[in-house]
């Protein structure tokens, strides 16, 4: 009887190791399938505001804080745009003092809790850029997906697909650059999006489905006048980029592909969000187990989400070693599996999907050389 009894304990024991480790796997993963569009990922540290002055702010001193660029910075309810580190400021062990370029909205002071982001400018396109824009409904198939679009006299559209954490907004960051070079812009918002319907899971696909609605984006463009396309992507947007280009019906259309910190491997990208929760590295495989069983993310894919040995079209990449979330050697082996297609630049002490920010005039320049035979 003690033995049935002792049997059962270690049963239930079992059991219930079991299902805690089950859950841990979910919760591990969830960091990046339920990454809520327009909030900070993991792997960007909270800072706190110590000081503010005319035209300056003094923030927590970490890497991120000490970054070169120009980034968005934002709290619960205020956005503001930071400048480079002001060397000449009075800085502390414990401070970095940048220049403060503008409070968008809402207010900050000493003790608020906020976080550098990619998005500099926020609202839309004529209120953020003074562009003439209209807000478009593209047609899904889960339904309608918003969209900005801001014309120009060429034929070939540049499609525009923000990836992990941000929104529509972030290609306001090359918007003003597209538009002075003529290139109409679709900004596309997708399935999860604010606005945009919910996926029938609830969860973040890495770009595995999601690249159905740029699919539908290119569709939308060819009735209104498009010839050719550039997709432009950032993140899991370049990943939709690459998957679109491979397995779109219009893939003929892409002249090009323009990829900010692309994921390539969305195991490595699950992991890192995953390790950014401090989840032990014991529990790492059971995060990508529970993500494939949450999703259906086929593993036999993982080095090549976006089908990059099909690549067919002039690829420029903007990635750096500081990314924490899609690893730059990934970029770097594709690269040099396609060196006659793609082209490579490395940006250095820049963050996931934030090359632009670190240094604009250096992206933009890249950027004209590149887009300039494609017009």
């Amino acid at each position: 009887m003690r033995t049935v009894k002792a049997t059962a304990a270690a049963v239930t024991v079992a059991l219930a190791a079991g299902a805690a480790t089950v859950a841990a796997g979910r919760f591990a993963s969830g960091a990046a399938l339920t990454a809520p569009a327009g909030r900070p990922l993991p792997t960007e540290p909270r800072l706190t505001v110590h000081a503010t002055a005319a035209g300056q702010i003094a923030l927590t001193r970490d890497l991120a804080s000490l970054r070169p660029g120009t980034y968005g910075l934002s709290g619960d309810g205020s956005h503001a745009v930071v400048g480079p580190v002001l060397p000449a400021a009075s800085h502390s062990a414990d401070t970095v003092v940048r220049r403060l370029e503008r409070v968008t909205h809402g207010s900050f002071k000493p003790g608020d809790t906020v976080w550098l982001t990619p998005n500099v400018y926020v609202g839309n396109p004529s209120a953020a850029l003074g562009l003439d824009h209209a807000d478009v409904d593209i047609p899904g198939e889960l339904g309608a997906l918003p969209a900005w679009f801001v014309p120009g006299s060429r034929s070939t559209w540049v499609i525009a697909v923000h990836g992990l954490g941000t929104t529509r907004e972030h290609a306001m960051n090359v918007m003003r650059f597209l538009n002075g070079r003529h290139f109409p812009v679709l900004a596309l918002s997708y399935r999860g999006d604010l606005g945009a319907p919910r996926p029938p899971d609830g969860l973040n696909h890495l770009g595995e489905t999601e690249w159905r609605d740029l699919d539908a984006a290119m569709r939308y463009a060819v009735r209104y006048g498009a010839e050719q396309f550039v997709l432009l992507g950032w993140s899991t947007g370049a990943t939709m980029a690459l998957r679109a280009a491979a397995h779109s019906g219009l893939r003929e259309r892409v002249s090009g592909l323009v990829l900010d910190s692309p994921v390539l491997n969305w195991e490595a990208t699950l992991r890192a969000l995953a390790r950014a929760r401090h989840t032990p590295s014991v529990l790492l495989p059971l995060a990508v187990r529970a993500a494939q069983g949450r999703t259906g993310l086929d593993t036999d894919r993982a080095t090549g989400n976006g089908a990059p040995d099909r690549l067919t079209v002039p690829t420029l990449i903007f990635h750096g070693p500081g990314d924490r979330v899609a690893p730059w050697t990934l970029s770097r082996r594709l690269a040099d599996a396609h060196p006659n297609l793609v082209a490579l630049h490395t940006v250095r002490n820049a963050p996931h999907a934030a090359m632009w920010n670190a240094d604009p005039e250096f992206y933009e320049e890249a950027l004209r050389r590149f887009m300039t035979p494609l017009m």
